[in-house]
């Protein structure tokens, strides 16, 4: 597989959140309240390359996936704090799963926080559901650190958010 994770071009975020929507809804995981706010925020994808690093995985011009890296203290971090750089919005193309993508996105995410200043830690949020991304995170040498695992939408208490750390 020669896929190349790059920075993701202008040209790229309507394909990429389209991507990225499509991912989430068909894998079950916009089944919470207010999931048309959170699939806009999917979708649009400028608003994230101008406040984070997105980053694609594309192949012979085919986009297969993305990621929205955040360095530490960037705007678009859900969890991380000082120190903690953060993975948002991982997703692969159903064609391109099971391929090492989701693995190549993750790993891009990990040299960038070695490779930013004072960034000790990398961290994440999942879903309970997304065990394969789980499989991932823990090949890579994630752990969970449950005791920081939230609620997007406090209202909702069957939703609680997993949490994973990288120290790096």
């Amino acid at each position: 597989m020669d896929t190349l994770i790059r920075r993701v071009q202008p040209t790229e975020y309507g394909p990429l959140g389209e991507l990225t929507a499509h991912a989430y809804l068909t894998d079950g995981l916009l089944d919470f309240g207010q999931s048309d706010e959170y699939l806009h925020e999917l979708r649009d994808v400028a608003k994230r390359a101008a406040a984070a690093d997105v980053l694609v995985a594309v192949e012979n011009d085919t986009l297969l996936g993305g990621v929205t890296f955040v360095p530490s203290g960037g705007p678009m971090a859900d969890i991380a704090g000082p120190g903690e750089a953060e993975i948002r919005m991982l997703a692969v193309s159903h064609a391109a799963r099971g391929r090492g993508t989701g693995e190549a996105l993750v790993r891009a995410c990990v040299d960038r926080a070695r490779a930013t200043p004072g960034c000790l830690r990398i961290v994440l949020s999942t879903q309970r559901t997304m065990r394969t991304a789980h499989r991932i995170y823990e090949r890579l040498g994630f752990t969970r650190t449950p005791e920081r695992d939230w609620k997007p939408i406090p209202h909702l208490a069957d939703i609680t958010l997993l949490t994973y750390q990288l120290t790096l």
